[in-house]
């Protein structure tokens, strides 16, 4: 049993258990501000646009009185404009990320990208050579070396 508890520590020690906690803890306080973003400023907006209409308000009783089950179908429209509206707000955050980190990469690597590259596989070559080592296409012939400012 000593070893078990032992392997369980070690396990919960790890980073990978770390960044997933805390990624987790992120996760859940991004999905507020993206909900309330959604409900609060977007929803508005979807109600003016459609005149007014409230789909949380749409149903269809199945009896009779205050207390009758309901079959609420507004809800289910309510929850597919949110879905659409939060991937779509993601789609954009990671587009952005995404740009961002190839925009630091080409600076982080600018001297790397005035070595000759393979046209075929875009991997390194050696100045003035006439053969990819990567594929062995043959490369066109190099052009005047450019001086660097």
């Amino acid at each position: 049993m000593k070893k078990f508890f032992e392997e369980f520590k070690e396990f919960i020690n790890q980073g990978n258990v770390m960044d997933l906690a805390v990624a987790v803890v992120i996760g859940a306080a991004f999905t507020a501000i993206v909900n309330s973003v959604v409900s609060d400023l977007i929803m508005p907006l979807i109600s003016l646009v459609t005149g007014g209409v409230n789909f949380s308000d749409m149903k269809i009783s199945l009896g009779s009185g205050p207390d009758a089950a309901a079959f609420t179908y507004g809800n289910f429209i309510n929850a597919v404009i949110q879905f659409v509206i939060i991937a779509f707000v993601v789609f954009l955050i990671v587009k952005a990320m995404n740009q961002a980190r190839m925009f630091a990469r080409r600076g982080k690597h600018a001297e790397e990208m005035d070595a000759p590259h393979c046209p075929y596989c875009l991997e390194e070559v050696a100045e003035g050579a006439t053969r990819c080592p990567h594929c062995t296409s043959e490369l066109p012939a190099p052009a005047a070396p450019t001086p660097k400012a």
